[in-house]
């Protein structure tokens, strides 16, 4: 079964959407330069009101790995997703501070990239196309990778169910897919689960 990840939620409404749909992870981005960006004070009241049964992801980039453990002690996060240079050293140093799970995130450019994703030493790992420009990537660069992952990159209402029958992922994750105007739109939202619930009944 392939679950969903909505990424990019900042707004009480959204965490509303999130409670009704149910995805398995919610992401709040915790980089300064993202429209998306949110306060770890705001992730925490809207964690608040958020079913218990969904797991809430951070997202950063080049972070200071202490400031990445902060949160994930502190309840705020429930795991945490890399999504700068972060290398292996990092993560060495991340698991000295917290056992909770680490996402890494690979930028796809052809299946040298899909490869070292595959090596990387991260709990999971999330195959992008770029930095949340809602474009895809030749799926076809994946057909080596033998590890479970997250596939992003370009995922929209329309395009989500073909990418659950053909690439099976462990996870899909949606951001600017189920935007209207640069916000979460509930009709989108309700959509991508469609697709991807309907998928996975087949």
């Amino acid at each position: 079964m392939t679950r969903i990840k909505m990424c990019g939620l900042r707004r009480p409404e959204d965490i509303e959407a999130a409670g009704e749909l149910l995805p398995e992870y919610i992401g709040f981005v915790f980089f300064p330069g993202s429209k998306r960006y949110v306060t770890p004070e705001t992730a925490r009241t809207l964690k608040a009101g958020l079913n218990p049964g969904i797991r809430t992801v951070g997202v950063f980039v080049d972070a200071k790995p202490e400031t990445v453990a902060k949160l994930l002690l502190d309840g705020t996060i429930d795991m945490a997703q890399l999504h700068g240079s972060e290398d292996e050293a990092y993560l060495a140093d991340l698991r000295k501070r917290t056992d909770k799970p680490l996402i890494r995130a690979f930028r796809v450019r052809g299946t040298e990239d899909a490869l070292r994703a595959q090596a990387s030493s991260a709990d999971e790992i999330l195959l992008d196309a770029g930095a949340g420009d809602g474009k895809t990537f030749d799926w076809s660069w994946l057909r080596q990778v033998k590890r479970p992952y997250f596939l992003a990159g370009g995922l929209t209402p329309e395009n989500a169910g073909r990418a659950v029958r053909e690439l099976k992922p462990y996870a899909v994750d949606v951001s600017s897919g189920i935007e209207t105007g640069g916000f979460k739109d509930i009709v989108k939202m309700r959509a991508f689960v469609r697709a991807v619930r309907m998928e996975n009944e087949t």
